[in-house]
């Protein structure tokens, strides 16, 4: 094999990938570089030690160049390679909507462990701000008997959603709504949910105006926006919560871990009529989620 062949190899590519990835401040750029060639390769990561060996065609050399380019220059890996695994499933990920994190995965886990919502036998969910449709779509496809409501105010967000229930055929389980453009009211019950769920804008926007340009350049704004104290969009899904939720509905919220709003939104949802609210905190030992269930009688 020639040294111009043996420049071609995976194993070479990938270690060329890394190192200008690292130049670059990247965060974990082996496993960038590896993302993004088992996207390529159309295989899982792992099997790419089986192919350290072998020699790419330029075809998916050039490929490869662009978008180690791409995630170079700071655009998510997840814009890259335009799709991401959460909780199981695939997802279509660009930048119409938020890139999906694990600590959303956590506050899932939260709204399929309530004991309360288990007591239901078919649960009407609704997710504020679905994004990508994360939330809405791993909820569904855990709970088969539940009617998901999938909220967002982006109609590119919405589009994006119903692009990933169709591809994992969960559209005739999930609904997704622009609620500025059809009034709940409308299509909606009072009290007729049993659980909201939601990852909503929390950032203070000072906060946001220094984020690194890796979220703040690519991300929508208006999904981490959440106004001067983080809380605008926070306190609106909660007083519209006091409205949907059955009597012992629960709500489920993620929050920002850096900005003390636990205390302070957990003293709100007591003030609006909420009881058994509980602080959860993150796989990093940080208060990042709250719950609480809608009184008897309220």
């Amino acid at each position: 094999m020639s040294a111009a062949d043996t420049q071609k190899t995976l194993g070479w590519i990938l270690d060329a990938s890394a190192a200008f990835l690292k130049k670059r401040g990247v965060e974990s750029p082996r496993l960038a570089a590896e993302h993004l060639a088992a996207r390529l390769l159309r295989c899982p990561r792992l099997e790419l030690q089986l192919k350290l060996g072998g020699v790419l065609p330029d075809k998916l050399i050039e490929a490869m160049r662009r978008g180690i380019v791409r995630v170079g220059e700071g655009e998510p890996l997840q814009y890259v390679i335009g799709q991401w695994d959460f909780r199981g499933l695939t997802l279509k990920t660009d930048k119409r909507a938020l890139v999906p994190r694990p600590e959303t995965e956590q506050l899932v886990q939260l709204l399929l462990e309530s004991e309360a919502l288990r007591g239901v036998k078919n649960p009407r969910i609704i997710d504020y701000g679905t994004g990508t449709g994360c939330i809405a779509l791993s909820v569904a496809a855990a709970l088969p008997s539940a009617r998901v409501i999938g909220l967002d105010i982006s109609d590119e967000a919405l589009r994006l959603a119903g692009e990933n229930a169709e591809a994992l055929k969960l559209s005739g389980r999930v609904t997704f709504i622009n609620p500025e453009t059809v009034d709940l009211a409308d299509v909606l019950d009072p009290g007729s949910i049993d659980a909201v769920i939601s990852n909503p804008p929390y950032i203070p926007t000072d906060a946001y105006n220094r984020l690194a340009g890796t979220v703040k350049n690519f991300e929508p704004r208006n999904a981490l926006d959440g106004g001067p104290d983080g809380m605008d969009v926070i306190r609106h899904i909660i007083e519209e919560c006091t409205m949907l939720l059955a009597s012992g509905g629960c709500l489920f919220l993620e929050l920002s871990a850096e900005d003390n709003q636990a205390a302070p939104l957990g003293r709100y949802l007591s003030e609006l009529g909420f009881d058994d609210i509980q602080i959860h905190r993150d796989m990093n030992g940080k208060e990042r989620f709250l719950s609480g269930a809608l009184a008897e009688g309220v």
